[in-house]
């Protein structure tokens, strides 16, 4: 028998049970319509979807622009129904921040793309002894874990995965899928009905065995993971996937391309029950060391404007968008100052993230960068302290410590406090 890795559940282990129980499962008729559980849904589901943007936005182009700077770049800024203006290629956005925030005043101490990237999802920073459980992951222990009707993961990330479920254990890692919602291996062989019962109960025994012979806890990780796979096979919930059957205006809304899909799966997959959702921002490069202007202008930011304003508007409409946190970032910002090739370097100093819905207070800007966008005048902030906010969004208790495999206490959230401003 195969002993799972504590640290961590790769996508190719999660589908190989999952094949496995398509030769043994019969095809099960879905639902037609998520409405059938809406009543469900609305009773108990607190949500989070993270827009991740890797490769480093250069939040200064985006949400805090420095007209009359040295460092302003090309774009003008606008108003929207929020108190801040942002970029001018964001004018749909624009139309909904009364719906969002942002912190102008993020200041992380990692400019290298792997390291910044691990210290926004766990907010913590990379450390050789420790692999600390990606947000998603402490979501999906906190929340996930008590949906027993949930059949299907409780973290699914949209168009690629960055970090694991480190201590909390492979039940808790990534569950990644396309933009369009594809799941390889996951078609359902029907002749092999009549050996479903026999299959199972030969699984039962074997892991059941396995267990008692008392070898650690990868033992009831295995089974956990095969059930896992078992329901999503036969659960209705598998409906959420399929993003292509939304309505024709909707799609346009979003946008065409894998971010605008992989947004409207997100709204899909959160309305089911699903408690963190992340997507990939894929509408381009963001480490935009050359040429920065026109490809936000040219590629970028039409498509974030067009996905952004459709998410916040579609949830909003199905009365979801006060359960639902919205976060987006990238793992740091870029420099102020504009380098020779008209780009922009990492920088990690002085940047933007965006969160939003979640019932938080929102429509405002949350600190502030100096006229030249280099320092930051006031309080900053760390991942800790963004995470921290959306835990209390989440109805998280922030008092929760886990115990890593050594038996490390590890505060939520690094101990980070939520933001005041937002929380009320």
């Amino acid at each position: 028998m195969t002993i799972l890795n504590p640290y961590g559940m790769t996508r190719r282990h999660f589908m190989k049970h999952v094949a496995g129980a398509a030769t043994a499962i019969p095809t099960m008729g879905f639902l037609s319509h998520l409405e059938a559980n809406a009543a469900q849904v609305k009773k108990q589901q607190k949500a989070c979807i993270l827009i991740w943007m890797p490769g480093g936005p250069p939040t200064i182009d985006i949400w805090d622009l420095k007209p009359g700077s040295k460092n302003g770049g090309e774009f003008k800024p606008i108003s929207t129904k929020g108190d801040m203006q942002i970029s001018e290629h964001m004018p749909k956005t624009a139309q909904i921040m009364d719906n969002l925030s942002l912190i102008r005043s993020m200041s992380t101490r990692e400019a290298d793309h792997a390291r910044g990237t691990y210290y926004m999802h766990s907010a913590y920073v990379p450390n050789p002894t420790v692999v600390h459980p990606t947000f998603g992951s402490v979501v999906s222990y906190e929340l996930g874990s008590r949906r027993k009707e949930l059949d299907i993961p409780s973290f699914i990330s949209i168009g690629g995965s960055r970090g694991s479920a480190g201590f909390l254990g492979m039940a808790h890692s990534p569950f990644v899928v396309s933009s369009n919602g594809t799941i390889q291996n996951a078609d359902i062989n029907t002749a092999e009905k009549q050996r479903l019962g026999q299959r199972l109960d030969m699984l039962q025994v074997l892991e059941s065995g396995f267990i008692k012979s008392k070898r650690g806890d990868s033992a009831n990780s295995h089974k956990d993971i095969y059930k896992k796979a078992v329901n999503l096979m036969t659960s209705s919930q598998m409906e959420a996937f399929k993003v292509d059957q939304e309505p024709a205006a909707l799609k346009e809304a979003y946008g065409d391309g894998n971010f605008g899909q992989g947004l409207m799966l997100a709204r899909r997959l959160v309305e089911v029950g699903v408690p963190f959702v992340e997507v990939s921002a894929s509408v381009g490069s963001w480490d935009l060391h050359q040429g920065v202007f026109d490809s936000l202008k040219n590629q970028n930011l039409p498509q974030l404007d067009k996905g952004i304003s459709a998410l916040v508007t579609d949830l909003k409409q199905r009365g979801m968008l006060d359960d639902v946190t919205i976060v987006c970032m990238g793992e740091f910002g870029r420099t102020p100052r504009i380098n020779q090739n008209v780009g922009r370097d990492h920088w990690a100093a002085s940047w933007t993230a965006m969160i939003g819905g979640g019932g938080l207070k929102n429509g405002q800007a949350i600190g502030k960068t100096d006229s030249d966008g280099i320092g930051i005048e006031g309080k900053s902030y760390l991942p800790g302290d963004l995470w921290a906010t959306v835990a209390h969004s989440l109805g998280i208790p922030l008092d929760i410590v886990h115990t890593s495999k050594r038996g490390r206490p590890m505060k939520l959230a690094n101990g980070g406090t939520p933001i005041k401003e937002l929380i009320g």
